[in-house]
């Protein structure tokens, strides 16, 4: 199947549409991780339902129609997320010199994140934060100290990071719901270690407290 006008600029709601028919797909094994990837990254570039069509045509419906993107369907979005998405950075990094930083409550993450730690620690919480952008970048980089990132379990989450002499754990790595809008986590670790880990948002941090 196809779309009657493929020249027809697709719209945010049907290329989320086709972005949570691939989160199931990857989900059921239907494609690997590669694949995922690729076809996600065509998906939210995509500008006509030609671009976004051949993303699921060997796909199944999967219960929510989107073999094809259909004009004027009902958007399959997380309202939630969409409330999270944009808005003025907080700030474009942390450093830790023998000592330490945290990131947490209500902040919003840059495009681009950077931390350092050099002796010392960090932690960066997303699970109450807002992101500038759909999609943005963390780098870590810990040089004999440690770093946690703390995602909640519906954030689309890529780790990529590397460790030299220290590990930079990418068990937190997966997708996430459907609005949710992409990390990549990247960096290194040398002599230290860095940590992605999926929890639950913490019910005792008040709203609003940074």
């Amino acid at each position: 199947m196809t779309s009657e006008r493929p020249e027809m600029r697709a719209s945010d709601a049907e290329r989320e549409r086709v972005a949570e028919a691939l989160r199931t797909a990857v989900a059921e094994g239907r494609l690997d991780m590669d694949e995922f990837g690729e076809r996600l990254d065509a998906a939210y570039k995509a500008r006509t339902h030609a671009d976004l069509a051949p993303l699921v045509r060997d796909l199944p419906p999967a219960g929510t129609g989107l073999a094809v993107p259909t004009p004027g369907a009902p958007a399959v979005t997380d309202e939630s997320w969409a409330s999270r998405i944009g808005g003025t950075p907080s700030s474009k990094g942390a450093i830790a010199v023998m000592g330490g930083f945290q990131r947490h409550g209500r902040w919003t993450v840059p495009r681009v994140f950077t931390a350092f730690t050099f002796w010392g620690g960090g932690q960066i919480d997303l699970r109450q934060a807002h992101f500038e952008g759909r999609e943005v970048t963390i780098r870590c980089i810990a040089v004999m100290g440690g770093m946690e990132v703390v995602v909640p379990p519906d954030l689309d989450v890529q780790v990529n990071g590397l460790g030299l002499m220290g590990g930079f754990d990418s068990k937190g790595a997966g997708a996430g719901s459907p609005g949710s809008p992409r990390v990549r986590i990247t960096g290194f670790a040398f002599w230290g270690g860095v940590g992605v880990t999926r929890k639950k948002e913490r019910t005792s941090l008040k709203k609003g407290e940074d």
